[in-house]
């Protein structure tokens, strides 16, 4: 099929100072600022594939993405004047040779129906690949070796090119695929902790070995990904290129959860863990940046054994160790990352006279927190004794953060009133009141002992991903382990520490088969609902506390409240000799469109997966899933997503999903070693071909 760049029927028509260019036949019309056409194969018009337009033209590396409707027909909308190779991707074909397009062209191009399953799985997203593994019998169950396979997931995706293949420089020193996954696990610069982790397997660890193999002899998956359709069909993707060749987990912040139009049109920020950089994109020049965030930390050194990508270049020596980042109401950015070593804890952590310290003191507290300031492009340290990471800022002007024992926060207008660390954070741990007098009493029972029924009772929890309830200002936590089950409620009360009252839920083991297990990331509408999402069961739970007859005493100590869970589970690929379904997939952290940036309505669940490439959208009213797919370059992974609005007024085009890659190895997607992370920002069009 010719690529047809002006036909012959097309008549060229000025209205209102806009080029616009109209066809005879089912042509689509395209404005100065776009390009448009139809997509065909030999089979016929291509539904349900993408249309990828690219350009190295500007600042940085810019890509956007739009799906072909019933007929084929597509429109890539507003892209900013370049020359654009242009070409198509989809399930079933093989990329289509690139085409340079430039911005008012209409651009028909020709699909090409892959002529194998072999060449058609090659864009696969990796969880297809890795439903090949089989889960073998022995020590572990088949349950706990899909754990395992998903805590690899914690970090980068298992299945993709970079995975499911063994480079040529371990292959050349070993004889068999076993010994080449003993050998890789041991390489890089996390070869400590991957080693631990795959050697635990013991005898097990060989079904990575088979599994390679089967590839390396030509096998492929047996499921195969679905094509967009309905509403998916009218996803716009944009990316652009940040940060550097050698980074890992870029979390990214582009508004105030709580207020979407703060900042609009502004700069969007990312924190890049292995950098110790503040990255940052400017979307409407187009251009990326990097802010090296100063630290006094001593560096961490990796245990780095020669990579088979980058030597004995220790590309991972940091000091800051950035982690995640927000925004407030003014447009400033809040980061956690070390100031400091952990064994230098101030005083006051640990002291009488601070009533947190008291009440419950941190002896060791491994990350803090940074204030940045664009407009003065300063840094200002604010040092935490509980260890910071994922974190929230609620309507009381509070960022809560999570740790292994509590739930610690940051006032951000004492702060600025007094620039003082101690007055400015508090912390509470999480006591369960399990005598049911409504507070919590000292001389409470601690984990591992005995509940009481005649005093309270503090659990050992973990708040990986603690959020803000501004229905009643309450916190919630969840908690990342392969057998946790838990939501975790704090309630801070008028006189904190003394006043917080901790809450615990787990849902009942026969509400689902399977059962729920290793709950993840979490996230609360307006109204107090609470949605949840299962790494590795795979489910996605809503809980309403307002349903619940039991909240303390000493039976509220896990399930006591059935009657608040509902689940649901999203169909994906499954390890293919599981005795029960086992994704080959894991979801990382709950989000909810507040501001309904999507045009999906308000107060929309959302959660980022691993290994498919993808956000996963869950619309309540209509029970039903919608997944935001970035086709290309092969490789996202969505730790983060908040939504802006940049023009309440321009409908879908005023707003969109900011998210970012955020894999630990940049140097595993698509493209390999020199490839960047990329800003992710989803749009929601009514239909696909809307301008």
């Amino acid at each position: 099929m010719r690529h047809i760049r002006v036909p012959v029927s097309v008549v060229a028509v000025t209205v209102v100072g806009v080029m616009t260019w109209s066809c005879a036949e089912d042509a689509v019309e395209v404005d100065s600022d776009d390009i448009g056409g139809r997509v065909t194969s030999e089979a016929g018009p291509e539904a349900g594939v993408w249309v990828i337009a690219e350009t190295t033209d500007l600042p940085t590396r810019f890509i956007r993405t739009v799906v072909t409707g019933n007929e084929g027909l597509y429109v890539l909308p507003d892209l900013p004047q370049a020359t654009y190779e242009v070409f198509v991707r989809g399930y079933g074909l093989v990329d289509s040779p690139r085409v340079t397009a430039s911005p008012g062209e209409q651009l028909d191009l020709a699909a090409i129906v892959a002529p194998d399953e072999a060449s058609a799985a090659e864009v696969y997203p990796a969880a297809w690949w890795l439903s090949m593994l089989e889960l073998p019998q022995g020590e572990r169950s088949q349950q706990e070796l899909g754990s395992a396979v998903t805590g690899c997931m914690n970090c980068h995706q298992v299945g993709n090119l970079a995975t499911r293949t063994i480079p040529e420089t371990v292959m050349a020193g070993v004889t068999n695929h076993l010994e080449a996954w003993d050998q890789r696990v041991g390489m890089g610069p996390m070869a400590g902790g991957m080693s631990a982790m795959y050697n635990r397997l013991g005898e097990q660890r060989r079904m990575f070995a088979d599994w390679t193999e089967r590839i390396a002899s030509g096998e492929v998956p047996v499921q195969k990904p679905p094509r967009p359709t309905g509403i998916e069909r009218n996803v716009v993707v944009t990316l652009w290129d940040w940060g550097t060749e050698t980074d890992g987990r870029t979390d990214n912040a582009a508004s105030d959860v709580r207020d979407a139009t703060v900042n609009a049109n502004g700069l969007v920020y990312g924190v890049v863990q292995p950098s110790d950089i503040l990255a940052v994109l400017d979307p409407v020049a187009h251009r990326a940046t990097n802010i090296t965030i100063p630290s006094d930390a001593p560096a961490i050194l990796t245990n780095t054994r020669t990579s088979p990508y980058y030597g004995d270049e220790p590309i991972w020596a940091r000091q800051s160790d950035p982690r995640s980042v927000a925004m407030d109401g003014d447009g400033r950015v809040w980061l956690t990352g070390r100031t400091r070593s952990a064994e230098e804890q101030p005083e006051f952590c640990t002291d009488n006279s601070n009533p947190f310290a008291e009440y419950f003191p941190l002896a060791q507290g491994s990350r803090q927190a940074f204030m940045y300031d664009p407009q003065s492009e300063e840094f200002r340290e604010i040092d935490t004794c509980f260890s910071a990471d994922h974190n929230q800022l609620g309507e009381d002007e509070r960022f809560y953060y999570g740790f292994r024992d509590g739930v610690g926060w940051i006032d951000t207008e004492i702060w600025d009133e007094s620039g003082d660390s101690e007055t400015a954070q508090g912390w509470c741990p999480t006591i369960l009141d399990t005598n049911g007098d409504g507070v919590i009493s000292t001389g409470w029972t601690e984990p591992g002992e005995s509940v009481d029924p005649t005093r309270d009772h503090r659990i050992a929890y973990g708040c990986y991903s603690p959020a803000y309830n501004q229905a009643d200002g309450s916190v919630w936590c969840s908690d990342n382990g392969p057998d946790d089950n838990t939501l975790m409620r704090l309630e801070l009360g008028d006189n904190p520490p003394e006043s917080c009252r901790a809450e615990v839920y787990m849902p009942p083991p026969s509400i689902q088969d399977p059962s729920p297990y290793g709950s993840g990331g979490l996230h609360i509408t307006g109204d107090g609902i609470v949605w949840q999402d299962w790494r590795g069961s795979g489910h996605f739970a809503m809980f309403d506390r307002s349903a619940c007859t039991v909240t303390n005493g000493p039976e509220a100590v896990g399930q006591s409240c059935p009657e608040g869970w509902s689940f649901h589970r999203m169909e994906k690929p499954t390890y293919q000799n599981a005795e029960f379904p086992i994704n080959s997939d894991e979801s990382y952290l709950t989000q909810v469109d507040h501001h309904n940036v999507l045009g999906l309505g308000i107060d929309v669940p959302l959660y980022g997966v691993v290994n498919t490439d993808s956000l996963e959208v869950f619309v309540p009213d209509q029970g039903e899933f919608i997944t935001l797919r970035v086709p290309y370059p092969l490789g996202f992974f969505s730790r983060s997503s908040n939504g802006r609005i940049d023009d309440p007024t321009s409908g879908w085009k005023g707003k969109g999903l900011w998210s970012s890659y955020s894999n630990y190895a940049a140097w595993h997607l698509e493209g390999g070693p020199g490839t960047h992370q990329k800003v992710v920002k989803f749009q929601l069009r009514p239909d696909p071909l809307a301008k």
